[in-house]
């Protein structure tokens, strides 16, 4: 037989290996080996998981040489060819090891040790003469036998003949879910014969197997058959024993949805919304990998008309991908979609337990679903024939990934229109800055939404409260009088209320009053938040706590305060201003447990809540109609961050916030409380008028050389102690002048906003550019300096290209 050679990616993050290796195919594997499948394979002195890139027929090592591939670990390949594709180009756009490319686009659970088993599904007698032997006692047999006795290419006909399964049970981190069963005898002969043996007192035994007479072959569930007969569960054991029937156990997708969905129909489009539809069709079908920008104010429709393509999509017999940027957003979003498609959705979110993830991950890739909704992940959604990609939200920055692959949702999205010739949808009442240029050069195709799809639906009425002069008429408060007396008016008359607070926790610092020492992590250059709930203080970035101190840890003070709000702080004090109001607080400290979101969304949808109380993941997505009235805390808690994009992102936060109110036939009002009422961002956010902003802020991004003027990379460098940081972030700073273009700024290097992070040390240096062919090629050189000789003195070094944040 002709040889046979596997290049292969070795599971095994350094730079030395991080290229494919080639590993001769066996003889006994080499029908069954794909691009795409998972191997095991000889690495040095160990064995390692790996996958198949490519397979040929020669090489330019020795054959002898080469080992061999020692284990097939799939039947079917788990990367598809468009996967392997684009990890290549990801593995180049984010400058990070393919592997880890490669490791991102799988579940966890494909990364976890498991055990397969091989499971009968019709009459052992319907099996080649080769397979019978191992089934005639039980209808599930360990994976490893047929390896061991050379049967897998046996193996691989009868799966394609659908006489048998291959069921993975991944060990810790998640197995096959199973249900026990009873399969009723497909003999009546054999049953007839029971029947006559069992005596006449037994009045019960003999009824059941009557019974069972008239369903032979069939498959129930104990508590059907027990219900049915009306007899108890020994009588059922007993004529099992006779041979009437068996347990056997069946493969289950874990239900990841908590509650069933009535269909709707689909709603009549106002006229914007026909038109963008129509021109989204007509890419579908001319098969143009267009991008469209769907610009569309807070209600307008963008969600019906996302179904819409989705349904057109689907009647084509192609598959969508639906990605929204929060948790708290899938609950409502995946219900509208599963009230639409059915059974045909799947769903994929960091909620999710591993077993669930894995069983949702197989639906897609087996082609028992057609629509996935997720977050940034599902966008690796191995569908084989995407129609259409729509990413929901589209300015959110959790579509970039923070840690490697640092890929950002929206480009993987691009490629993969690109090579399905498909569209892809960009949606949003508040574009990103770079999206909505983009859609003014016409690389992106701008479709508009200015109305509200719902008739006689207003945008709300916006008041910004300035609490500068709240502070001068003696109110202390973090309420408003203004919303004070909204707030009163909506209870007495039994509407929903949303209050908008970016901050949770108690109080955002703890401080002594006579020396002003502010209580810090050990670990972090970063102020600890107070917790009320359990009396502690926590780090939001590394986890660490500690108890609140009674005295100052620098002066002995016992002059303690705690300053700042917390959504926690807000509950009390909202308990306190109005005590029938019945509340819901929705925050990381809330979500915690599984199923805590939509348990949350379900009882305020349910009206078991007067006020929905919460930090960013309540301020878009949600749809309700009986919610009047908003309330902004402070909009000041994100303006005035340091990041060039804070006033963007102030601005989007308050839009979308603000949309939450009166989308429906109440009409709404919304109070933004400020500091800085004259801020453009505020003011223009109040009229809900993105064009304006966007003018406004392009000019300032010009004056300060940033996005989308610019293109930005972030080199980080990090070390334990503040010296060595320092030297080697200004050694990465000259190598880099001296190898780019005077048309390259680079600004640093510099402390990091957040200087010391788990007790590492961080300096930056900013490079900004327009073009730079020699921008990787450098980024490549510099990493390789660090991979070969800085890493062994303890630095760490990290590229971020268009980082989120700097």
């Amino acid at each position: 037989m002709t040889v046979k050679i596997a290049e292969v990616i070795v599971d095994v993050a350094a730079y030395p290996v991080d290229r494919p290796f080639d590993y001769l195919i066996p003889v006994e594997m080499q029908e069954l080996i794909e691009c795409g499948s998972r191997v095991r394979v000889p690495f040095g002195p160990r064995s390692v998981l790996g996958f198949v890139v490519s397979i040929k027929n020669e090489t330019d090592l020795s054959i002898a040489k080469l080992k061999p591939i020692t284990k097939l670990l799939d039947i079917e390949p788990v990367l598809t060819s468009e996967m392997l594709t684009l990890a290549k180009w990801l593995k180049h756009e984010t400058i990070c090891y393919e592997i880890d490319v490669l490791q991102a686009m799988l579940p966890s659970a494909l990364r976890a040790k498991y055990e397969k088993f091989v499971s009968l599904q019709v009459n052992v007698e319907q099996l080649s003469f080769l397979l019978q032997p191992y089934f005639t006692k039980t209808k599930k047999v360990n994976y490893k036998i047929f390896e061991k006795d050379q049967l897998l290419h046996e193996l691989k006909i009868a799966i394609k003949q659908n006489q048998v399964v291959i069921e993975n049970v991944v060990k810790q981190q998640g197995n096959i879910k199973e249900v026990r069963k009873v399969k009723i005898n497909d003999s009546r002969e054999a049953l007839q014969s029971i029947y006559e043996n069992i005596s006449n007192r037994a009045k019960k035994q003999k009824l059941l197997v009557e019974w069972m007479m008239n369903h032979v072959d069939e498959v129930f569930e104990p508590k059907e058959i027990l219900d049915e007969v009306n007899c108890s569960d020994a009588v059922l054991h007993s004529v099992m024993e006779l041979g009437a029937a068996e347990f056997i156990h069946e493969e289950v997708f874990r239900d990841v949805f908590t509650k069933d969905v009535k269909k709707t129909d689909f709603l009549d489009l106002t006229e914007e919304q026909a038109g963008a539809l129509k021109q989204v069709i007509n890419a579908m079908e001319q098969k143009v990998p267009e991008t469209f920008l769907l610009h569309g104010i807070t209600g307008s429709g963008k969600t019906e008309i996302y179904l819409q393509a989705i349904e057109h999509c689907l009647n084509d017999g192609k598959e969508a991908i639906v990605l929204v940027p929060e948790i708290s957003l899938t609950p409502q979003m995946t219900e509208r979609f599963r009230s639409r498609f059915g059974e045909q959705v799947a769903v994929m979110h960091s909620g999710l337990s591993v077993g669930e993830k894995y069983d949702e991950w197989r639906k897609i890739h087996e082609g028992r679903v057609k629509v996935v909704v997720g977050a940034r992940s599902a966008v690796f959604a191995p569908f084989e024939n995407v129609g259409i990609l729509i990413i929901d939200e589209e300015h959110e920055s959790t579509y970039k990934q923070e840690d490697t692959p640092r890929y950002h949702a929206r480009d993987v999205a691009v490629w993969r229109s690109k090579y399905h010739q498909c569209p892809v949808i960009l949606g949003s009442a508040t574009p990103s800055l770079e999206s909505f240029a983009r859609a003014k050069k016409n690389v992106y195709k701008l479709l508009t939404l200015k109305n509200r799809a719902v008739s006689h639906s207003l945008l709300p009425e916006v008041q910004i409260v300035d609490m500068r002069e709240e502070l001068k008429n003696g109110n202390r408060s973090m309420f408003s009088e203004k919303l004070v007396e909204a707030i009163r008016v909506r209870l007495e008359k039994k509407e929903q209320m949303v209050l908008f607070l970016n901050r949770r926790g108690y109080s955002s610092f703890v401080m002594c009053r006579d020396c002003g020492t502010v209580v810090q992590c050990e670990n972090c250059d970063i102020s600890l938040t107070y917790h009320r709930s359990n009396e502690k203080l926590k780090c939001h970035y590394c986890g660490f706590e500690q108890w609140v101190p009674t005295t100052c840890p620098e002066c002995q003070s016992d002059h303690i305060r705690y300053f700042g709000t917390g959504t926690q702080k807000v509950e009390e004090e909202i308990a306190k201003l109005f005590p029938e109001a019945r509340v819901l607080r929705m925050d990381v400290d809330t979500t915690k447990t599984k199923g805590s979101h939509e348990q949350i969304l379900e009882m305020f949808g349910d009206g078991k809540a007067d006020i929905l109380l919460g930090t960013q993941m309540i301020a878009k997505g949600l749809d309700f109609p009986n919610i009047t009235l908003v309330g902004v805390l402070s909009a000041d808690t994100s303006l005035h961050l340091p990041d060039f994009r804070s006033a963007e992102k102030t601005f989007q936060l308050l839009t979308q916030v603000s949309g939450r109110a009166g989308r429906h036939s109440l009409p709404g009002e919304v109070f933004i409380q400020t500091y800085t009422p004259e801020h453009y961002a505020i003011e223009l956010a109040k009229v809900q008028q993105y064009e304006p902003f966007y003018e406004r802020e392009m000019w300032t991004r010009h004056q300060a050389g940033y996005p989308p003027y610019y293109y930005l990379a972030l080199i980080q460098i990090s070390h334990e102690d503040v010296l060595m940081a320092s030297e080697y972030a200004g050694k990465a700073a000259d190598y880099l002048r001296s190898n780019l273009s005077f048309n390259v700024s680079i600004i640093g290097p510099t402390a990091s906003s957040i200087s010391r992070l788990q007790n590492r040390y961080r300096y930056q240096c900013l490079i900004k550019y327009k073009v730079e062919p020699n921008l990787i090629d450098t980024f490549i050189q510099l990493i390789k300096i660090y991979r070969s000789d800085w890493i062994k003195k303890g630095i760490q070094l990290s590229v971020d290209l268009n980082p989120s944040s700097i």
